[in-house]
């Protein structure tokens, strides 16, 4: 998930007319299928600036019904949507927003942007053999859907922890 915090880190003045970033490091929004998300534009200006979102590569964001819209105020919407719906030109993609103003124009960096499927999946440790008396290594196998989101706490025996 992400957070947004609220800082200028950019500003071009022009008397009171400014360009500012609202949060430049949002690099990664990972966001649930079945929840969607909304990302306000990490920039904005005084006065009001135009917001606008693109794929990294360039191409305008068109709205595509009950999936992405662009609001007014800037902000990016991905509504929930089921596996079958799934579009990587959508659901995981690099995006950036700009905000134009009479001081100008600035560039977001590129925030990639990656939907998740709430699935089951089940944890389990490789066979391993050994002699008594020797080390064996056991390796926790995660499945590779899920790899990147989950990581290995502890050890547990007949639910009695193993520590080192």
């Amino acid at each position: 998930m992400f957070h947004l915090f609220a800082s200028a880190v950019h500003s071009e003045d022009v008397g009171s007319t400014r360009l500012y970033f609202v949060n430049a490091s949002l690099q990664r929004v990972t966001y649930s299928s079945s929840v969607g998300v909304s990302l306000p534009c990490p920039a904005g200006g005084t006065p009001s600036a135009i917001l606008r979102w693109y794929l990294a590569t360039g191409d305008d964001i068109y709205d595509v019904p009950h999936i992405r819209h662009v609001h007014a105020n800037g902000t990016l919407q991905l509504y929930p949507f089921s596996p079958s719906a799934y579009n990587s030109y959508i659901h995981d993609n690099d995006y950036f927003c700009t905000a134009e103003n009479q001081a100008g124009k600035i560039r977001s960096p590129n925030i990639r942007i990656k939907a998740v499927f709430r699935e089951p999946y089940t944890v389990r440790v490789a066979d391993q053999r050994s002699m008594r008396g020797n080390v064996a290594v056991f390796k926790c196998l995660i499945p590779a859907a899920v790899q990147e989101y989950v990581s290995v706490v502890s050890w547990e025996r007949d639910t009695v922890s193993i520590v080192p």
